[in-house]
Order: structure tokens, then C-alpha cells, then sequence
């Protein structure tokens, strides 16, 4: 299984007449998101199910990743990925789709970083940067160590070299 862990763009900063559910992408985001999904095409990256956290900038992002890899099927909104979602949380939620061999799950931080750390085997934290996508390949099963395949930073570089994606992801992406 291929695993996709997508942190969602750039959105608008919390205020207290936007609820925090509601917070949207800026222009920037869309436009670098834009950018970033435009280099997972070009790895070529299918998945075959894209799971995406409720909350309007996730699925928006979602959204847009939909649309630069060509994807035919329905978003699907998953509740497990809103923020407090937690990396023993992983394994419950793939269960839910044992037909999926590629998967792009859209959420938050700290929540995907903590996922990232585990699945990287990392002391430190990590911290994926806004519209940064971080890609593995495992067993279904989810045994055995987890293969890194490559980081794309939020503006499209995409960073193959476990080391240098590690150090990235420690300084936030």
C-alpha cells in the first residue's frame, strides 16, 4: 500500500468571527497547492481513494488534488482525519478500505507530522509544511518498516532523499 500524507494549504488565519471549521484557503494556498499537486502528477501518483479531514480548507485542498491527478472518483469526507487524529489511529481507519493499494489522506498539524514521525521511526517531531505531501509504501497489514518514497515541500519540490526530507521536516517543512 502506497500512503499519501497531505497537510492541507495554506488557509486564512483563525479570527474570532470565522469559526475554526470554517477557515478557507487564501489565494496563495490554492496557487501553490496548485503547484505542489502539479509535481505528484508528475511522479505519478494515482490513488485509487482520497480521504479528506471536514474541515473546509482540507477539502479544499482535497479538492484540488482531485483535480491535478485526474481523479475520477468522490472525495470521501473521513471524521477521523479532523484535528486529534493520532498515528495509532492509522491502522483503524485503512481498515475501512482493504480494496485501497493507494492512498491520499488529507488533514492537520500536528496531527500528520506525529503520523510522518512514526511512520519515519523518528525521535524528533516533524512538522509537514502547509500543502506538503509525504509518501510511503508498506504492507496492507501495516507490519514491517515503512518505505519513505518522498517528500513534496508546499511550492512542488519534491525531495527524494530521506535524509534531506527528514531534516525539512524537522525545521517544518
Amino acid at each position: 500500500m502506497i500512503i499519501h500524507i497531505v497537510r492541507h494549504a495554506e488557509a486564512i488565519e483563525r479570527t474570532p468571527e470565522v469559526p475554526e471549521e470554517h477557515r478557507y484557503l487564501t489565494r496563495r494556498g490554492r496557487r501553490r497547492f496548485r503547484k505542489a499537486a502539479k509535481s505528484l502528477a508528475t511522479l505519478g501518483i494515482e490513488p485509487d481513494l482520497i480521504l479528506t479531514s471536514p474541515l473546509v480548507r482540507a477539502v479544499q485542498t482535497a479538492d484540488i488534488l482531485a483535480e491535478k491527478l485526474r481523479y475520477k472518483r468522490e472525495l470521501i469526507v473521513a471524521s477521523e482525519l479532523s484535528p486529534g487524529f493520532r498515528p495509532e489511529m492509522l491502522d483503524e481507519l485503512l481498515k475501512l478500505y482493504p480494496q485501497a493499494s493507494e492512498v491520499a489522506l488529507v488533514g492537520h498539524e500536528p496531527d500528520l507530522g506525529l503520523v510522518t514521525q512514526a511512520l519515519l521511526g523518528e525521535e524528533a517531531s516533524l512538522s509537514l509544511p502547509k500543502g506538503g505531501t509525504v509518501s510511503f509504501k508498506r504492507n496492507a497489514s501495516g507490519s514491517g518498516e515503512p518505505q519513505f518514497l518522498q517528500l513534496v515541500t508546499g511550492t512542488g519540490r519534491i525531495i527524494t532523499a530521506r535524509g534531506k526530507a527528514v531534516d525539512r521536516l524537522r525545521q517544518g517543512g
